[in-house]
């Protein structure tokens, strides 16, 4: 066995203890009950582009709270169907929707897309989250001394709602819905997967929002913002480790019943490999994952083909489903 094997062995093995406390379910629970009442107050409208062969819209919906939540939502035109797949499109840490054209593989692919900001980062969307405690550079750290009105379960809750919102469009075929990311848009697209029972499959490249202690304590990425709040208001530490574990994909791994493609890169310093199985080991429906040794924080195109690839097996129907 040859130092790549080895540490592929180690990782396929790695299975930490989960954090979370025994009201995991119970919060949840009521925290989808609340956002399955809450209304989405969707508005879409056509937008010209200089492409002739997809349909553009300008869609804004509200999630956890008021927030008006701003999304892409495209159509191919060259496609003759009346129910296309759709994939919902989580952006990573920072970043924002972007314009339509960067969706055009997906719709190269036949299906409609919904690429959605996430709130208050690099996009068009601003954040409404009451703020009750002081934070670190960054947004992760808003509300983070409690789980109920932290900005994790803010972002939950909207892409949440996003598939919701995807779910009612008519051009949709409600049994082909993809959720998809990478890093924080690979977490998002996990923890939809455990919280809604919509989409029929998960692409989560590089995921974020695993593993989240070990973060804190290794990461370079977002949750250095988590470290730096805890390293201020070190009598917090406890309560920010107990908020995390909430949202944490380890724990929630469990509640995901579709299957779930995973990327990861074993050079990443961003989301860890260590973050990365902790989840993928315990996600218990059909699954796999392509590991990239030499590999940090990125998602290589030989991926992106083999996502499309799989992505296109499962809308065909050739694909294994939970």
């Amino acid at each position: 066995m040859n130092a790549i094997e080895k540490r592929i062995a180690e990782l396929e093995r790695y299975m930490p203890d989960l954090t979370g406390g025994d009201d995991l379910e119970p919060f949840w629970h009521r925290t989808l009950q609340a956002a399955e009442r809450k209304a989405l107050r969707a508005e879409r409208k056509r937008e010209e582009t200089p492409f002739p062969y997809a349909d553009a819209y300008r869609v804004t919906y509200e999630g956890y709270d008021d927030t008006p939540i701003h999304g892409w939502y495209l159509v191919p035109k060259f496609v003759r169907s009346e129910s296309l797949p759709c994939v919902v499109s989580f952006h990573g840490y920072s970043g924002g929707k972007g314009y339509p054209e960067e969706y055009a593989a997906w719709l190269l692919l036949g299906m409609a897309v919904f690429a959605v900001d996430i709130r208050g980062q690099g996009g068009e969307t601003g954040n409404r989250l009451d703020q009750g405690y002081g934070m670190e550079k960054g947004w992760i750290t808003q509300g983070i001394l409690d789980h109920e009105t932290c900005y994790y379960k803010a972002i939950a809750i909207d892409a949440v709602k996003a598939v919701d919102w995807v779910w009612e469009q008519p051009e949709v075929d409600r049994n082909n819905i993809v959720v998809h990311g990478a890093s924080q848009g690979g977490g998002l697209a996990l923890i939809v997967s455990a919280l809604s029972s919509k989409p029929g499959l998960a692409v989560a490249n590089i995921p974020n929002m695993c593993h989240m202690d070990f973060g804190m304590l290794n990461s370079t990425g977002s949750l250095t913002e988590a470290a730096a709040f805890a390293e201020r208001f070190p009598e917090h530490l406890d309560r920010v480790l107990k908020t995390l574990s909430y949202f944490d994909m380890m724990n929630l791994a469990h509640r995901i019943r579709i299957p779930v493609m995973v990327s990861v890169g074993l050079k990443d310093t961003v989301c860890l490999p260590e973050t990365v199985y902790a989840a993928y080991n315990r996600i218990a429906s059909p699954k796999s994952i392509h590991v990239y040794p030499f590999t940090g924080h990125t998602v290589v195109r030989y991926h992106n083909r083999k996502m499309y690839e799989f992505v296109k097996r499962f809308i065909t129907g050739n694909e294994e489903r939970g």
